[in-house]
């Protein structure tokens, strides 16, 4: 009788996993992401279940590498290929950033370039096929690295300007809200750059377009600065929230409708974030800002903001030349004054060539900080432009 009981358990068990929809709903939360897509697979009413739970799944995660390690793999490819087999959310696109130097190996001849550029390549295709096939890549490689620990948004977020490290913030599709990568390549023919690419790439008749996250490459060249007003300026409005920076290089970028790949000409890459609910606001740190008082008083405008805390993320693009070397008396200075005033808001970002942004609050309902016609200077050298993006509430 005793097998039989148990038999019998299992019969019961069964039935209700193969018939309540909200046993197995409840059930299913419980697993993570790809665990989920496979119980997807067991039965019709096992695949909706499954559905019905992604479609809660709207928070961002991500994935941090802080840790060096073997040099025959990136520190961030390990990362990613471990944490993805637990994380609750289903990508749809990823804005990958990593160190310049580890990334793309340490090789300073002439002789060695190519070798430099196959390195970077394959570990940006490493990291592209962890990822779902139709997800939004763009990856990036900085001098430096802004990034929060995983675990908690609360988590000290660090500043490492040296050393092996990357993050991957995982985007998953989100109710009210568009996500669109876009490249923009200097074309050598031509002097003007053709608007017309602006509305292919949701920049431009979009009324519900609010933050635009702009990364120029191969800023030395000539006509690179000229070339980033060519892009800068037409997005130059009160209603838009500009902010990004001048990045070593990108590595990927990859969408259903874009395959370009970065060739030895400048341009800009980015992400445009549209949507009624999404807030945001960004302010400028300058050269005056030195010591912990004029960084936390920076924060205390940011904070002034009033965007909401819950599903927001912070971006910080700073100069190479800021960081410890600008404090002098203090490491971490600008994430430290961050989480002081955000200590619930996760933060990301980089060391660069140059900064893109200005103090400027867009909320839902358009309320500006100010209402004129001057356009506000957006590119600078020796800043630090500290962003926050709220991705509207939470089911």
């Amino acid at each position: 009788r005793g097998g039989g009981g148990a038999m019998e358990s299992e019969a019961k068990s069964g039935f209700v996993l193969a018939n309540l929809a909200e046993v197995v709903e409840r059930v299913l939360g419980f697993l993570p992401t790809k665990a989920l897509l496979r119980a997807a697979c067991v039965c019709r009413l096992w695949r909706e279940c499954a559905r019905r739970t992604l479609r809660t799944r709207q928070r961002i995660a991500w994935v941090s590498a802080l840790e060096p390690g073997p040099s025959e793999s990136h520190t961030l490819v390990r990362a990613l290929a471990r944490e993805l087999e637990e994380v609750h959310v289903l990508p749809q696109t990823v804005l990958y950033i990593a160190d310049a130097e580890t990334f793309s190996g340490h090789e300073d001849c002439h002789e060695q370039k190519k070798a430099r550029k196959r390195n970077s390549k394959e570990t940006a295709l490493a990291l592209e096929k962890l990822l779902p096939k139709r997800c939004q890549v763009l990856g990036l490689v900085t001098p430096g690295i802004v990034v929060t620990p995983m675990g908690s948004s609360s988590n000290q977020p660090q500043e490492i300007e040296e050393g092996e490290a990357g993050f991957a913030l995982l985007f998953p599709k989100i109710d009210g809200v568009k996500i669109h990568t876009f490249h923009f390549s200097k074309d050598v023919k031509n002097r003007v750059f053709d608007e017309s690419k602006f509305a292919e790439a949701g920049l431009k008749n979009n009324p519900d377009l609010r933050v635009v996250l702009l990364f120029g490459y191969n800023s030395w060249r000539t006509g690179a600065t000229r070339f980033l007003h060519q892009i800068v300026n037409p997005l130059n409005e009160k209603s838009i929230i500009l902010a990004g920076g001048q990045v070593e290089s990108f590595t990927s970028l990859t969408s259903e409708n874009n395959h370009a790949q970065p060739g030895d000409a400048c341009g800009v890459v980015g992400l445009a974030f549209s949507g009624p609910q999404i807030q945001s606001a960004t302010v400028l740190l300058d050269q005056d800002v030195a010591d912990e008082r004029t960084a936390e008083a920076a924060m205390q405008r940011l904070k002034a903001a009033n965007i909401p805390e819950h599903n927001t993320i912070g971006f910080m693009f700073a100069c190479v030349g800021r960081g410890y070397g600008h404090y002098k008396t203090k490491r971490n200075m600008e994430a430290d004054a961050f989480r002081k005033f955000f200590p619930n808001v996760p933060l990301f970002g980089f060391f660069g060539h140059g900064e893109i942004g200005c103090d400027r609050i867009v909320t839902g309902n358009f309320v500006l900080r100010e209402c004129n016609d001057i356009k506000d200077d957006l590119l600078h050298g020796y800043t630090t432009v500290m962003t926050l993006i709220h991705l509207g509430s939470v089911k």
